[in-house]
């Protein structure tokens, strides 16, 4: 699913090849691995040889170059402003392939505000940097944001303060997923959307594993116990290999099974300019009441 073009847009890929993307992040460009860009890049050696600095993952995670990357910069994009810094993995706290969702969201709960004429409840599940969490209250939505890394949700909390969000009603949860989504079912809170974004592997606060393919199944059950009597949405994303647009779209239709609605399914892609390779990066399932 590709975004729509934005005004101020500060994101771009560049190229992708070899196992490679080249991506340009505001006035920083970066070469990092790729592994299903498996054709060949459309740029010179040269082009690519400009990046401002490069990661790889032979013999371990490393930054070449790094102390040309600022500490800490600011990009706008999908009408988002992300505090970025290069992380010991190669991750700067942005996914861009999700530009298109943050769209989505921004559009879909706006709508739903207008016409409905009351607040809009919006939970993000391993919510990362925040980047759903701030479409959804750019879209006027109260959000709930949880990540299980404490640090995670200070960087989201950061972004939120970049976009003007600081006074905006988001609960800002550090927990593991399954626990609190238990523990909001027996207090009989409601959403109207819900936004998860699982990993494959992942860890607790007090490190409780959670693997994708045998938990996913548990934790849309529980999302579903929570959804509100007039429900907007599910959106479903995730970075594992092997996990389809097919298979999302199929994991969740059995979770919304009854609710009437529509879902859809597609790849997230990394895109550029005109003429240049999209770049698929996981997949996303949604389901819209309507």
């Amino acid at each position: 699913m590709r975004p729509e073009p934005a005004q101020n847009e500060q994101y771009a890929l560049l190229d992708s090849g070899d196992g490679r993307k080249l991506e340009r992040f505001g006035d920083v460009t970066l070469e990092r691995p790729c592994s299903q860009a498996v054709w060949k890049p459309a740029l010179q050696q040269a082009e690519w040889d400009r990046a401002t600095a490069s990661f790889d993952r032979a013999d371990g995670n490393r930054w070449h170059n790094r102390g040309a990357l600022p500490s800490e910069w600011v990009l706008r994009t999908a009408g988002i402003a992300f505090k970025l810094s290069g992380t010991d993995f190669g991750h700067l706290g942005i996914f861009p392939e999700q530009r298109a969702q943050w769209q989505w969201l921004r559009a879909t709960v706006g709508a739903a505000r207008a016409a409905r004429q009351r607040p809009l409840h919006i939970l993000n599940l391993f919510a990362y940097s925040g980047g759903s969490t701030l479409a959804a209250a750019l879209g006027g939505a109260e959000v709930c944001h949880l990540d299980a890394s404490k640090g995670m949700v200070q960087w989201a909390r950061d972004n939120a303060r970049l976009n003007g969000l600081q006074e905006h009603p988001i609960r800002w949860i550090a927990d593991d997923a399954h626990k609190f989504l238990s523990r909001e079912a027996r207090r009989e809170r409601r959403y109207d959307g819900v936004i998860l974004d699982p990993p494959t592997f992942g860890r607790g606060q007090n490190n409780e594993l959670y693997k994708i393919e045998k938990d996913l199944p548990e934790t849309l059950a529980l999302c579903r116990s929570l959804l509100s009597p007039e429900p907007l949405f599910v959106l479903l994303s995730a970075h594992t290999p092997g996990y389809s647009p097919v298979v999302l779209e199929n994991v969740l239709n059995q979770a919304v099974r009854g609710l009437g609605g529509r879902t859809e399914s597609g790849e997230m892609l990394l895109t550029g300019a005109p003429g240049v390779l999209p770049t698929p990066s996981g997949a996303y399932a949604r389901w819209s009441a309507g």
